[in-house]
C-alpha cells in the first residue's frame, strides 16, 4: 500500500498510508468544526455552547449521523448552520476528495500517491480510474443537490420568502449526504409537510441517491458502455429495494392497519 511521505533534506520525517491519512483528515475536520461551533457567534444566545456540545455536533455532522445536541434552528445562528452544512458536505464527500478536486481545477498534476489517496477515499477499484471517478462524483453531487434544492425551494419560498432558497439548499445537501439535520425548528422535522408529494418524494430521492454510493453512480454512468452492472452494484440495488419495500410494508401495517383494527 502506498504511503504519504514527507521528507526534509532527503530524510523521511513522516509517512502514513492512505487509510490512516483519511481517518486523520476526519479527526481534523471534527476538531475544526467544533472550534467554530464553540464560538459565541455560532449560538443564537450569544454564548458558547461548550466544548462537549460543539464537539458532539461537529462529530455528528462530519460523520452524517443525524444526532443533535440541541435543535439546529433554535440553537445555531446562520453562521453556525453554515458551519454544520459545510461539515455535512465535506464529511459526506471526504476531505481528500475535495482537496484533489481543487488541485485538478488549479491545474496541478496529481501524483501516483495522490491517486492512491483518491482511490482509498472513494473506494474505487483501480488507481487509473480514480481521478475520472472523482470528477464524476463532484459533478453528480452538484447536479443532484442543485435539482433537489430547486424542487424543495418551490414549496419553501411561498412560506418563508427568500429564506426558502437557503432552506432548500440546506435540506438538499443534508438529505443527499444522509445527514439527517434540518432547520425546520422545534425538532418537528418535516411533519408539517406530511402528505406533500413534492417535498416527500424529493427528500426520498435525495436520500436514496446519496445512499447508493460513489461506485454505484460510476457503474450506472458506465452501463451504456459495459452493458452490465458490477456485483457490488447489484447487491446495493437488491438490498436497497428490499429495505425500502419491507420498511414501507412494516410502517403501513403499524401505522395504518393496526390503528384501524384497534378502532374496530
Amino acid at each position: 500500500m502506498m504511503k504519504l511521505t514527507i521528507k526534509y533534506k532527503d530524510k523521511k520525517i513522516f509517512y502514513m498510508n492512505p487509510t490512516r491519512l483519511i481517518v486523520l483528515s476526519f479527526i481534523l475536520l471534527i476538531v475544526l468544526g467544533a472550534f467554530f461551533l464553540n464560538l459565541p457567534i455560532a449560538s443564537k444566545d450569544g454564548k458558547s455552547i461548550g466544548v462537549l456540545g460543539a464537539l458532539f455536533t461537529s462529530t455528528s455532522a462530519s460523520c452524517v449521523t443525524g444526532l443533535i445536541y440541541r435543535d439546529t434552528l433554535s440553537q445555531w445562528t446562520t453562521f453556525g448552520q453554515l458551519v454544520i452544512l459545510s461539515l455535512i458536505q465535506v464529511g459526506g464527500l471526504g476531505i481528500i476528495t475535495l482537496t484533489m478536486f481543487f488541485s485538478i481545477i488549479l491545474g496541478r498534476k496529481i501524483s501516483l500517491k495522490g491517486r492512491a489517496l483518491v482511490q482509498e477515499s472513494l473506494n474505487s477499484f483501480s488507481i487509473d480510474g480514480a481521478l475520472k471517478l472523482l470528477k464524476r462524483v463532484l459533478l453528480v453531487t452538484v447536479l443532484i443537490e442543485f435539482i433537489g434544492a430547486v424542487l424543495l425551494s418551490i414549496n419553501f419560498i411561498p412560506r418563508f420568502g427568500l429564506r426558502g432558497i437557503y432552506m432548500g439548499i440546506f435540506h438538499s445537501i443534508s438529505a443527499f449526504c444522509n445527514a439527517g439535520f434540518d432547520i425546520m425548528g422545534n425538532q418537528k422535522s418535516f411533519t408539517d409537510y406530511n402528505g406533500n408529494p413534492l417535498i416527500l418524494f424529493t427528500m426520498a430521492f435525495l436520500i436514496i441517491t446519496g445512499g447508493l454510493g460513489f461506485i454505484v453512480w460510476e457503474d450506472i454512468l458506465e452501463y451504456k458502455r459495459k452493458r452490465s452492472f458490477l456485483l457490488h452494484t447489484k447487491i446495493v440495488f437488491a438490498t436497497t429495494a428490499l429495505l425500502l419495500v419491507l420498511g414501507t410494508i412494516l410502517f403501513f401495517y403499524l401505522n395504518i392497519i393496526i390503528p384501524i383494527q384497534q378502532e374496530a
